[in-house]
Protein backbone atom coordinates (compact mmCIF):
# COMPACT_ATOMS: atom_id res chain seq x y z
CA UNK A 1 0.00 0.00 0.00
CA UNK A 2 1.31 3.35 -0.81
CA UNK A 3 2.12 5.60 2.27
CA UNK A 4 -0.26 8.21 2.00
CA UNK A 5 1.66 12.15 2.59
CA UNK A 6 0.53 14.36 5.68
CA UNK A 7 -2.23 16.41 5.33
CA UNK A 8 -0.78 19.82 4.57
CA UNK A 9 0.93 17.88 2.01
CA UNK A 10 -1.20 15.66 -0.35
CA UNK A 11 -1.73 18.79 -2.75
CA UNK A 12 1.78 18.95 -3.34
CA UNK A 13 2.33 19.40 -7.38
CA UNK A 14 6.01 19.75 -9.00
CA UNK A 15 4.07 21.49 -11.77
CA UNK A 16 3.12 24.51 -9.04
CA UNK A 17 6.64 24.50 -8.10
CA UNK A 18 8.15 24.75 -11.49
CA UNK A 19 5.25 27.48 -12.34
CA UNK A 20 6.86 29.25 -9.50
CA UNK A 21 10.56 28.44 -10.11
CA UNK A 22 9.87 29.79 -13.61
CA UNK A 23 8.73 33.21 -12.79
CA UNK A 24 5.14 32.77 -12.66
CA UNK A 25 4.39 32.95 -8.99
CA UNK A 26 5.28 35.52 -6.49
CA UNK A 27 9.14 34.73 -6.25
CA UNK A 28 11.51 34.92 -8.47
CA UNK A 29 14.29 32.75 -9.13
CA UNK A 30 17.77 32.98 -7.81
CA UNK A 31 20.63 33.50 -9.74
CA UNK A 32 24.10 32.78 -9.46
CA UNK A 33 27.03 31.37 -11.21
CA UNK A 34 27.62 28.12 -13.30
CA UNK A 35 29.97 25.54 -12.98
CA UNK A 36 30.77 22.66 -15.29
CA UNK A 37 32.72 19.39 -15.25
CA UNK A 38 32.59 15.77 -17.36
CA UNK A 39 33.85 15.31 -21.34
CA UNK A 40 34.72 18.52 -22.62
CA UNK A 41 35.41 17.01 -26.25
CA UNK A 42 32.30 18.85 -28.00
CA UNK A 43 33.35 22.23 -25.42
CA UNK A 44 29.80 21.49 -23.45
CA UNK A 45 31.65 21.88 -20.38
CA UNK A 46 32.68 25.60 -21.68
CA UNK A 47 36.62 25.33 -21.14
CA UNK A 48 38.38 26.49 -24.47
CA UNK A 49 40.19 23.33 -26.31
CA UNK A 50 42.11 21.17 -26.15
CA UNK A 51 41.01 20.55 -22.80
CA UNK A 52 38.99 17.46 -23.19
CA UNK A 53 38.11 16.39 -19.79
CA UNK A 54 37.17 18.75 -16.72
CA UNK A 55 37.71 16.32 -13.62
CA UNK A 56 36.09 18.91 -10.69
CA UNK A 57 33.43 21.71 -11.11
CA UNK A 58 35.23 24.80 -13.01
CA UNK A 59 33.47 28.04 -13.81
CA UNK A 60 31.64 28.41 -16.90
CA UNK A 61 34.02 31.67 -18.23
CA UNK A 62 31.89 34.39 -20.82
CA UNK A 63 28.98 33.96 -19.44
CA UNK A 64 26.77 36.69 -17.37
CA UNK A 65 27.49 37.33 -14.02
CA UNK A 66 24.04 36.47 -13.07
CA UNK A 67 22.57 32.89 -14.49
CA UNK A 68 18.94 31.73 -13.51
CA UNK A 69 18.85 28.42 -15.38
CA UNK A 70 20.74 25.89 -16.57
CA UNK A 71 20.44 23.06 -18.97
CA UNK A 72 22.63 20.67 -20.65
CA UNK A 73 21.63 18.84 -24.01
CA UNK A 74 23.43 15.79 -24.92
CA UNK A 75 26.88 17.63 -26.00
CA UNK A 76 25.97 20.88 -25.57
CA UNK A 77 24.88 23.18 -22.80
CA UNK A 78 22.44 26.48 -22.18
CA UNK A 79 22.18 29.14 -19.81
CA UNK A 80 19.58 31.68 -19.33
CA UNK A 81 20.72 35.02 -17.70
CA UNK A 82 18.21 37.22 -15.04
CA UNK A 83 17.81 39.38 -17.60
CA UNK A 84 16.59 36.73 -19.81
CA UNK A 85 18.57 36.03 -22.00
CA UNK A 86 20.22 32.48 -23.36
CA UNK A 87 23.68 31.90 -24.24
CA UNK A 88 24.68 28.28 -25.69
CA UNK A 89 27.74 26.53 -25.87
CA UNK A 90 29.24 22.72 -27.02
CA UNK A 91 28.27 20.88 -30.35
CA UNK A 92 26.88 22.73 -32.84
CA UNK A 93 27.09 20.55 -35.59
CA UNK A 94 23.43 20.48 -35.90
CA UNK A 95 23.08 24.56 -35.48
CA UNK A 96 21.88 24.00 -31.83
CA UNK A 97 23.94 26.63 -30.43
CA UNK A 98 21.76 29.18 -33.00
CA UNK A 99 24.93 30.35 -34.05
CA UNK A 100 24.97 29.16 -37.53
CA UNK A 101 26.53 25.68 -38.84
CA UNK A 102 29.34 26.78 -40.04
CA UNK A 103 31.32 28.33 -37.23
CA UNK A 104 35.01 26.69 -36.42
CA UNK A 105 34.92 24.02 -33.85
CA UNK A 106 37.70 25.44 -31.69
CA UNK A 107 35.13 28.10 -30.86
CA UNK A 108 32.14 25.94 -29.83
CA UNK A 109 33.20 26.22 -26.47
CA UNK A 110 32.61 30.12 -26.03
CA UNK A 111 29.91 30.84 -24.57
CA UNK A 112 27.66 33.02 -26.95
CA UNK A 113 24.23 34.90 -26.82
CA UNK A 114 21.63 33.37 -28.85
CA UNK A 115 20.07 35.84 -31.30
CA UNK A 116 16.85 35.70 -32.55
CA UNK A 117 15.34 35.98 -29.07
CA UNK A 118 15.53 39.84 -28.53
CA UNK A 119 11.77 40.25 -27.62
CA UNK A 120 11.40 36.95 -25.96
CA UNK A 121 12.09 37.15 -21.84
CA UNK A 122 13.17 33.47 -21.45
CA UNK A 123 12.85 31.49 -18.09
CA UNK A 124 13.35 27.86 -18.85
CA UNK A 125 16.24 26.00 -21.57
CA UNK A 126 15.91 22.60 -22.37
CA UNK A 127 18.04 20.70 -25.14
CA UNK A 128 18.66 17.26 -26.78
CA UNK A 129 21.40 16.05 -28.78
CA UNK A 130 20.25 18.29 -31.92
CA UNK A 131 17.89 20.55 -30.75
CA UNK A 132 17.55 23.66 -28.35
CA UNK A 133 14.68 25.24 -26.59
CA UNK A 134 13.75 28.37 -24.86
CA UNK A 135 10.13 29.07 -22.76
CA UNK A 136 9.54 32.57 -22.98
CA UNK A 137 7.83 34.15 -19.72
CA UNK A 138 4.32 33.98 -21.44
CA UNK A 139 4.42 30.29 -21.93
CA UNK A 140 5.80 30.28 -25.67
CA UNK A 141 8.29 27.70 -26.76
CA UNK A 142 11.03 28.55 -28.99
CA UNK A 143 13.36 26.00 -30.84
CA UNK A 144 16.08 25.76 -33.14
CA UNK A 145 18.75 23.05 -34.62
CA UNK A 146 18.39 20.34 -37.03
CA UNK A 147 16.54 16.89 -36.55
CA UNK A 148 15.18 14.78 -39.21
CA UNK A 149 13.11 12.98 -36.75
CA UNK A 150 10.68 15.99 -35.88
CA UNK A 151 12.02 16.93 -32.87
CA UNK A 152 11.41 20.45 -33.55
CA UNK A 153 7.47 20.21 -34.09
CA UNK A 154 7.19 23.17 -36.32
CA UNK A 155 5.53 21.16 -38.89
CA UNK A 156 5.42 18.69 -41.62
CA UNK A 157 9.18 17.83 -43.48
CA UNK A 158 10.36 21.17 -41.51
CA UNK A 159 13.92 19.72 -40.09
CA UNK A 160 15.90 22.79 -39.29
CA UNK A 161 15.70 26.18 -37.84
CA UNK A 162 18.67 28.32 -37.94
CA UNK A 163 17.58 30.94 -35.65
CA UNK A 164 14.64 29.99 -32.83
CA UNK A 165 11.41 29.50 -33.76
CA UNK A 166 8.26 29.96 -31.76
CA UNK A 167 5.75 26.35 -31.77
CA UNK A 168 2.72 27.62 -33.08
CA UNK A 169 1.05 24.34 -32.67
CA UNK A 170 1.85 25.47 -28.63
CA UNK A 171 1.15 29.25 -29.22
CA UNK A 172 -2.56 29.09 -27.10
CA UNK A 173 -0.78 27.42 -24.06
CA UNK A 174 1.24 28.32 -21.22
CA UNK A 175 4.36 25.35 -21.19
CA UNK A 176 6.65 25.60 -18.19
CA UNK A 177 8.60 22.90 -18.99
CA UNK A 178 9.94 20.97 -21.93
CA UNK A 179 11.93 17.35 -22.48
CA UNK A 180 14.11 15.66 -25.22
CA UNK A 181 14.60 12.20 -25.84
CA UNK A 182 16.90 10.57 -28.93
CA UNK A 183 14.04 11.72 -31.32
CA UNK A 184 11.06 12.79 -29.52
CA UNK A 185 9.82 15.32 -27.67
CA UNK A 186 7.19 16.19 -24.57
CA UNK A 187 5.91 19.87 -23.18
CA UNK A 188 4.04 20.49 -19.80
CA UNK A 189 1.64 23.39 -19.78
CA UNK A 190 0.48 25.10 -16.13
CA UNK A 191 -3.04 22.76 -16.63
CA UNK A 192 -1.30 19.77 -16.50
CA UNK A 193 -1.77 19.28 -20.25
CA UNK A 194 1.10 17.09 -21.61
CA UNK A 195 1.79 16.94 -25.23
CA UNK A 196 4.25 15.10 -27.30
CA UNK A 197 5.93 15.26 -31.00
CA UNK A 198 8.46 13.59 -33.09
CA UNK A 199 10.30 9.99 -33.14
CA UNK A 200 6.81 7.54 -32.08
CA UNK A 201 8.28 4.67 -32.41
CA UNK A 202 7.80 2.06 -29.42
CA UNK A 203 5.05 3.97 -27.79
CA UNK A 204 7.56 6.57 -26.26
CA UNK A 205 5.07 9.05 -26.96
CA UNK A 206 2.06 6.25 -26.23
CA UNK A 207 -0.57 5.26 -29.11
CA UNK A 208 0.67 8.56 -30.93
CA UNK A 209 1.87 7.07 -34.82
CA UNK A 210 1.68 3.46 -33.36
CA UNK A 211 0.86 1.02 -35.78
CA UNK A 212 -1.07 -2.58 -34.64
CA UNK A 213 1.95 -4.43 -35.56
CA UNK A 214 4.87 -2.80 -34.02
CA UNK A 215 7.40 -4.58 -32.85
CA UNK A 216 8.43 -3.73 -29.06
CA UNK A 217 12.80 -4.02 -28.33
CA UNK A 218 12.21 -6.67 -26.26
CA UNK A 219 10.56 -8.80 -29.17
CA UNK A 220 12.74 -7.04 -31.98
CA UNK A 221 16.15 -8.19 -29.71
CA UNK A 222 15.05 -11.47 -29.31
CA UNK A 223 14.37 -12.32 -32.88
CA UNK A 224 17.60 -10.82 -33.74
CA UNK A 225 19.05 -12.93 -31.22
CA UNK A 226 17.61 -15.97 -33.15
CA UNK A 227 18.32 -14.18 -36.96
CA UNK A 228 22.16 -13.82 -36.42
CA UNK A 229 23.01 -16.35 -33.17
CA UNK A 230 24.91 -13.62 -30.92
CA UNK A 231 25.07 -12.26 -28.02
CA UNK A 232 22.85 -9.83 -26.33
CA UNK A 233 25.40 -7.08 -26.76
CA UNK A 234 25.77 -8.20 -30.24
CA UNK A 235 22.12 -7.97 -31.14
CA UNK A 236 21.66 -4.44 -29.86
CA UNK A 237 23.98 -3.13 -32.24
CA UNK A 238 22.56 -5.05 -35.23
CA UNK A 239 18.65 -3.46 -34.07
CA UNK A 240 20.32 0.02 -34.11
CA UNK A 241 21.98 -0.61 -37.14
CA UNK A 242 18.73 -1.63 -38.65
CA UNK A 243 16.47 0.79 -37.03
CA UNK A 244 19.13 3.62 -38.93
CA UNK A 245 18.53 1.68 -42.16
CA UNK A 246 14.70 2.17 -41.68
CA UNK A 247 14.59 5.78 -40.93
CA UNK A 248 13.32 6.72 -44.06
CA UNK A 249 9.87 5.13 -43.03
CA UNK A 250 10.15 6.57 -39.55
CA UNK A 251 6.85 6.94 -37.70
CA UNK A 252 6.99 10.86 -36.77
CA UNK A 253 4.57 13.04 -35.25
CA UNK A 254 5.33 16.25 -36.86
CA UNK A 255 3.43 19.05 -34.35
CA UNK A 256 2.84 18.86 -30.85
CA UNK A 257 0.04 16.54 -30.12
CA UNK A 258 -2.15 16.06 -26.88
CA UNK A 259 -1.16 12.58 -25.01
CA UNK A 260 -4.13 10.54 -25.63
CA UNK A 261 -3.24 8.13 -22.28
CA UNK A 262 -3.65 11.42 -20.23
CA UNK A 263 -5.03 13.71 -21.78
CA UNK A 264 -8.48 13.46 -18.79
CA UNK A 265 -5.28 14.06 -16.01
CA UNK A 266 -3.06 16.82 -14.67
CA UNK A 267 0.59 15.81 -14.90
CA UNK A 268 2.76 17.09 -12.70
CA UNK A 269 6.13 16.24 -14.57
CA UNK A 270 8.10 14.55 -17.66
CA UNK A 271 10.94 13.48 -18.28
CA UNK A 272 12.35 11.79 -21.77
CA UNK A 273 15.04 9.41 -21.61
CA UNK A 274 17.10 8.39 -24.90
CA UNK A 275 14.45 5.94 -26.22
CA UNK A 276 11.51 6.25 -23.25
CA UNK A 277 9.53 8.46 -21.45
CA UNK A 278 8.26 8.86 -17.62
CA UNK A 279 4.94 10.70 -17.36
CA UNK A 280 3.85 12.09 -13.63
CA UNK A 281 0.66 12.30 -12.84
CA UNK A 282 -0.29 14.40 -9.84
CA UNK A 283 -2.29 12.11 -7.63
CA UNK A 284 1.25 10.61 -7.83
CA UNK A 285 0.88 8.11 -10.50
CA UNK A 286 3.86 7.53 -12.73
CA UNK A 287 3.42 6.17 -16.04
CA UNK A 288 6.46 4.79 -18.10
CA UNK A 289 6.85 3.52 -22.39
CA UNK A 290 8.71 3.13 -24.66
CA UNK A 291 11.88 1.08 -24.91
CA UNK A 292 12.86 -1.19 -22.03
CA UNK A 293 15.79 -3.23 -22.93
CA UNK A 294 17.54 -2.33 -19.79
CA UNK A 295 14.28 -2.63 -17.44
CA UNK A 296 14.05 1.32 -17.83
CA UNK A 297 10.38 1.18 -17.73
CA UNK A 298 10.45 -0.46 -14.35
CA UNK A 299 8.55 -4.13 -15.07
CA UNK A 300 9.85 -7.28 -17.11
CA UNK A 301 9.65 -6.96 -20.79
CA UNK A 302 6.53 -6.93 -22.45
CA UNK A 303 4.31 -4.14 -23.97
CA UNK A 304 6.42 -0.81 -24.64
CA UNK A 305 3.02 1.73 -24.29
CA UNK A 306 2.36 3.51 -21.55
CA UNK A 307 1.80 2.23 -18.43
CA UNK A 308 1.73 2.46 -14.27
CA UNK A 309 4.80 1.87 -12.94
CA UNK A 310 4.13 -0.33 -9.57
CA UNK A 311 6.10 0.91 -6.61
CA UNK A 312 5.61 1.50 -2.97
CA UNK A 313 6.15 5.60 -2.38
CA UNK A 314 4.76 8.70 -4.21
CA UNK A 315 6.84 10.07 -6.71
CA UNK A 316 6.94 14.01 -7.48
CA UNK A 317 9.48 14.03 -9.72
CA UNK A 318 11.36 12.04 -12.39
CA UNK A 319 14.59 12.10 -14.62
CA UNK A 320 15.12 9.33 -17.65
CA UNK A 321 18.31 8.64 -19.15
CA UNK A 322 19.83 6.48 -21.74
CA UNK A 323 18.75 3.25 -20.04
CA UNK A 324 17.97 4.12 -16.27
CA UNK A 325 15.45 6.09 -14.75
CA UNK A 326 15.10 8.09 -11.43
CA UNK A 327 12.86 9.78 -9.56
CA UNK A 328 12.32 11.20 -6.27
CA UNK A 329 9.68 10.50 -3.84
CA UNK A 330 7.82 11.17 -0.59
CA UNK A 331 8.72 8.53 2.06
CA UNK A 332 6.59 9.35 5.06
CA UNK A 333 3.97 7.41 6.49
CA UNK A 334 0.68 8.54 7.18
CA UNK A 335 0.42 10.60 10.64
CA UNK A 336 3.84 11.40 10.64
CA UNK A 337 4.25 15.50 10.80
CA UNK A 338 7.88 15.92 8.44
CA UNK A 339 8.01 14.94 4.99
CA UNK A 340 10.50 13.05 4.35
CA UNK A 341 12.16 12.37 0.37
CA UNK A 342 14.28 10.00 -0.82
CA UNK A 343 14.98 8.87 -4.31
CA UNK A 344 14.63 5.77 -6.48
CA UNK A 345 16.10 4.31 -9.40
CA UNK A 346 15.85 1.41 -11.66
CA UNK A 347 17.05 0.14 -15.06
CA UNK A 348 20.76 -0.24 -16.61
CA UNK A 349 23.27 -0.47 -14.04
CA UNK A 350 26.49 -1.27 -16.27
CA UNK A 351 28.11 1.27 -14.43
CA UNK A 352 26.49 1.80 -10.90
CA UNK A 353 24.59 4.03 -12.43
CA UNK A 354 21.41 2.90 -9.71
CA UNK A 355 23.64 3.68 -6.85
CA UNK A 356 22.20 0.68 -4.96
CA UNK A 357 21.90 -3.32 -5.20
CA UNK A 358 19.31 -5.45 -6.07
CA UNK A 359 17.17 -6.38 -8.77
CA UNK A 360 17.24 -3.28 -11.43
CA UNK A 361 13.97 -3.43 -13.30
CA UNK A 362 12.07 -2.54 -10.15
CA UNK A 363 12.18 1.05 -8.65
CA UNK A 364 14.02 0.82 -5.26
CA UNK A 365 15.70 3.32 -2.92
CA UNK A 366 18.97 4.25 -3.13
CA UNK A 367 20.17 4.27 0.54
CA UNK A 368 23.35 5.62 0.83
CA UNK A 369 22.01 9.25 -0.11
CA UNK A 370 22.85 11.75 2.50
CA UNK A 371 20.58 14.49 3.07
CA UNK A 372 17.34 15.25 1.86
CA UNK A 373 16.96 15.06 -2.26
CA UNK A 374 15.45 18.04 -3.68
CA UNK A 375 16.44 17.38 -7.80
CA UNK A 376 17.84 14.82 -9.52
CA UNK A 377 19.38 14.35 -13.38
CA UNK A 378 20.57 10.75 -15.19
CA UNK A 379 23.26 11.27 -17.63
CA UNK A 380 24.35 8.62 -19.75
CA UNK A 381 25.63 5.98 -16.77
CA UNK A 382 26.03 8.37 -14.03
CA UNK A 383 23.34 10.21 -11.88
CA UNK A 384 23.66 13.74 -10.43
CA UNK A 385 21.42 14.88 -7.00
CA UNK A 386 20.96 17.88 -5.32
CA UNK A 387 19.75 17.59 -1.67
CA UNK A 388 17.99 20.46 0.72
CA UNK A 389 21.15 21.94 1.90
CA UNK A 390 22.74 22.71 -1.57
CA UNK A 391 24.82 19.73 -1.73
CA UNK A 392 25.92 17.70 -5.18
CA UNK A 393 26.08 13.95 -4.87
CA UNK A 394 27.35 11.69 -7.64
CA UNK A 395 27.86 8.40 -9.12
CA UNK A 396 28.00 6.12 -11.82
CA UNK A 397 30.53 6.35 -14.25
CA UNK A 398 33.65 7.98 -13.49
CA UNK A 399 35.19 8.52 -17.20
CA UNK A 400 35.92 11.74 -17.82
CA UNK A 401 35.24 13.27 -14.75
CA UNK A 402 31.62 13.26 -14.87
CA UNK A 403 31.51 12.46 -11.19
CA UNK A 404 33.35 15.65 -9.92
CA UNK A 405 35.58 14.01 -7.77
CA UNK A 406 38.78 14.94 -9.20
CA UNK A 407 39.24 11.56 -10.65
CA UNK A 408 38.06 8.65 -13.42
CA UNK A 409 37.08 6.19 -11.04
CA UNK A 410 33.55 4.54 -10.82
CA UNK A 411 31.52 4.58 -7.86
CA UNK A 412 29.10 2.40 -6.78
CA UNK A 413 27.11 4.34 -4.11
CA UNK A 414 26.48 8.60 -3.60
CA UNK A 415 29.12 10.60 -3.21
CA UNK A 416 29.65 13.76 -1.94
CA UNK A 417 31.30 16.55 -4.74
CA UNK A 418 33.16 18.49 -1.90
CA UNK A 419 35.48 20.21 -4.45
CA UNK A 420 32.22 22.62 -3.99
CA UNK A 421 31.62 22.27 -0.70
CA UNK A 422 30.31 25.27 1.45
CA UNK A 423 28.79 26.72 -2.05
CA UNK A 424 25.13 26.27 -2.26
CA UNK A 425 24.11 24.71 -5.29
CA UNK A 426 20.93 25.81 -6.94
CA UNK A 427 20.47 23.60 -9.62
CA UNK A 428 21.85 20.43 -11.77
CA UNK A 429 21.50 19.17 -14.71
CA UNK A 430 23.19 16.37 -16.80
CA UNK A 431 23.76 15.77 -20.31
CA UNK A 432 25.23 12.71 -21.59
CA UNK A 433 28.74 12.89 -20.12
CA UNK A 434 29.05 16.33 -18.67
CA UNK A 435 27.53 18.34 -15.88
CA UNK A 436 26.18 21.76 -15.35
CA UNK A 437 25.86 23.04 -11.43
CA UNK A 438 24.19 26.56 -10.80
CA UNK A 439 25.96 28.01 -7.60
CA UNK A 440 24.59 30.74 -5.77
CA UNK A 441 26.10 34.35 -6.05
Amino acid sequence: MRPLLPAGNRAFSLRRLLSALAGSGSGAPRAGVVYGFGDNSNGAVGQPFPIADVHVPTPVPSLPPSVSAVAAGHYHSLAVSSDGEVWAWGRNDEGQLGRGLHTPRNTWSNAEQVRGLDKVQVRAVSASGVVSAAIGSDGSLWVWGRSKRGQLGLGKDIIEADVPSRVEALASYDVIKVSFGWGHAMALTKDGKLFGWGYSDNGRLGEMGQSTMSLSSEEYICKTVDKYSNSMLEAVEKMVQEKIRSEDNMPIIWEPSLVHEVSHFEVSDVSCGLDHSLILCSDGVLLSGGDNTYGQLGRKPGLSKLLPVDMSYRPFSVSASVGHSLALCHTSTEGVDTVETGMLSWGWNCSSQLGRPGQEDIPALVDCLSGRPVSASAGRVHSVVLTAKGEVWTWGSGRNGRLGLGSSIDEAEPCLVDTVEGVEILQVSAGMDHNLLLAAE
